[in-house]
């Protein structure tokens, strides 16, 4: 792990299920923001044929690969949390125990989001591992200590 802070521990698969259903539960209502945002759209626009729109599955899925992946890309990249991470004292961060940079924190969200049961690999990982930490050299690791400088490390 980190040189600075050699006490954070990999973090295991139900801390880190928790987390992910925390954040699953942020992106969902991202989305229902969305979608109420469409509705008083149309309602504004014109009230007098004004019927809800219809939730298409295609269309859905889409938003919530691009919501889940933006929400996960930018927390990762800017402080390594999402608010899951933060309620569970999380923290995403390079094997030297840096923050990654957009193009990797980009990366591991498709993959996260994609291919979310990479996070089972973590309960038969030894040391604690992701398929997706594996892949692209991350780790997630216990760390209840604000970090302030992290946000200006690797850019």
């Amino acid at each position: 792990m980190s040189n600075r802070e050699p006490s954070h521990r990999p973090a295991g698969i139900v801390t880190r299920g928790i987390a992910a259903a925390i954040d699953l539960g942020v992106v969902l209502t991202v989305m229902g923001a969305i979608y109420l945002a469409v509705v008083l759209v149309r309602l504004l626009f014109s009230p007098q044929e004004f019927s809800f729109p219809d939730a298409h599955v295609l269309l859905s899925l889409g938003v919530f690969v691009g919501v889940a992946s933006l929400y996960l890309t930018v927390c990762w990249a800017t402080t390594g949390r999402t608010v899951g991470a933060v309620v569970m004292g999380l923290r995403m961060v390079s094997r030297n125990g840096e923050l990654v940079g957009w193009i990797r924190a980009g990366l591991r969200a498709g993959f996260c989001v994609m291919f979310g049961f990479g996070l089972l690999w973590v309960a038969v990982d030894r040391r604690r591992r992701s398929l997706q930490d594996i892949l692209l050299r991350t780790s997630v690791v216990y760390d209840w200590k604000p970090d302030l400088h992290l946000a200006e490390a690797e850019r």
